[in-house]
């Protein structure tokens, strides 16, 4: 009898065992992109104008990382993982102008805090243009319109609940408390409150609907004669639209749209309106095979909408044939151009031009 309470505790012991190592795990990942780049054409008035994307003068060429990604996925148990990632870029320069490294993720996932649900805290992604980034597939190439122009960031500090509102997942949610401020510490009282319901008929269709609302300090009303002057609201909303299809392998299509006003935004003759941004992007890809596929995509952005505001608005296109000689790695010849509203005075802004060659790697 002894022998067989002896074999059984060591079974059992065993059995515990291999399910610590199955849970108890962490997994290393990452991925690098860079670009030989060359300005081929910029307006000598772009300074004012230009983006991210595009900036730099003309006939400065170079080659340059824009994002090194090392990842931790630690799984302490199955109810809860954890993340902790660095990214590297030459957004992030140090004081002695070296590539900079900043924590990109850093979060605790509670899985099914009840059913079908999640909690996160920490650095974490925001739930504004996660699922677009996801359909487009071409980061590496370039950000999703919302990204690129700054309306949300990509990261906040914060607490989120996400999960499922069907059991079979069709209707997704997406809630998050945050401090506003990206992955910078917090400054200020002032928080950011996200909403995104995604819907998923079929698995290739996505559509979601999205809003924030940033909360600012309220500024003086300057058409108030009170003593001291009345204040009104400063505060951020964004509103977007994505509809997206995806089939792996073969092709794909997207489109969103945003608003973005901030209430009492702008001053128009002595009185204070809300001013607006907007923004439209469409994109498509194609596959002539598992290696080889073409990339094209087109932005409409006008960061003031307003009927007193002209020369503001811009076009941006990227074009790009991608092969992949490797499943971890893409090979991108592309360009970027931007074209620009003309100036009130009727000067016309010049486009700007830079072809590329895009390398993308990944690593687990």
């Amino acid at each position: 009898m002894k022998k067989v309470v002896f074999v059984l505790s060591i079974l059992i012991l065993s059995n515990i065992l291999l399910a610590q190592e199955v849970v108890n795990k962490g997994r290393i990942s990452g991925y690098m992109f860079g670009d030989y780049f060359y300005n081929a054409a910029r307006d000598t008035g772009i300074s004012s104008l230009s983006n991210v994307a595009n900036s730099g003068r003309k006939d400065l060429n170079g080659i340059q990382l824009r994002r090194i990604y090392f990842t931790y996925d630690y799984d302490i148990s199955e109810s809860f993982t954890t993340r902790f990632r660095l990214e590297a870029d030459q957004a992030a320069n140090t004081s002695n102008n070296k590539i900079g490294v900043f924590v990109k993720d850093a979060y605790l996932q509670w899985k099914d805090i009840f059913r079908g649900s999640d909690l996160i805290f920490g650095i974490q992604p925001t739930p504004a243009f996660e699922v677009s980034e996801g359909i487009w597939g071409n980061r590496f190439l370039e950000k999703t319109i919302m990204d690129l122009r700054g309306i949300v960031s990509s990261r906040d500090l914060a607490v989120t609940l996400k999960g499922k509102v069907d059991e079979q997942g069709m209707f997704k949610y997406w809630l998050m408390v945050g401090n506003g401020s990206g992955n910078s510490p917090e400054t200020d009282k002032y928080k950011r409150f996200y909403a995104h319901i995604q819907y998923t008929p079929i698995k290739q269709f996505t559509a979601t609907l999205y809003a924030d609302l940033k909360a600012r300090p309220n500024i003086n009303d300057p058409s108030s004669t009170s003593n001291p002057p009345a204040t009104v609201a400063n505060n951020d909303l964004t509103y977007a639209l994505f509809l997206g299809y995806r089939e792996k392998d073969a092709y794909s299509f997207g489109l969103e749209t945003f608003l973005n006003p901030r209430q009492n935004g702008m001053l128009s003759n002595g009185t204070l309106k809300d001013k607006t941004g907007m923004g439209l992007s469409g994109f498509a890809s194609y596959n002539f095979s598992k290696e080889l596929a073409v990339v094209g995509r087109y932005d409409y952005y006008d960061p003031n909408t307003d009927s007193d505001t002209k020369g503001d608005s811009r076009n941006w296109f990227i074009f790009s044939l991608n092969y992949k000689p490797n499943d971890k790695v893409t090979i991108s010849p592309n360009v970027i151009i931007e074209t620009y509203e003309s100036i009130p005075n009727g000067r016309s802004i010049d486009a700007s031009i830079t072809p590329r060659i895009t390398f993308f790697y990944s690593f687990l």
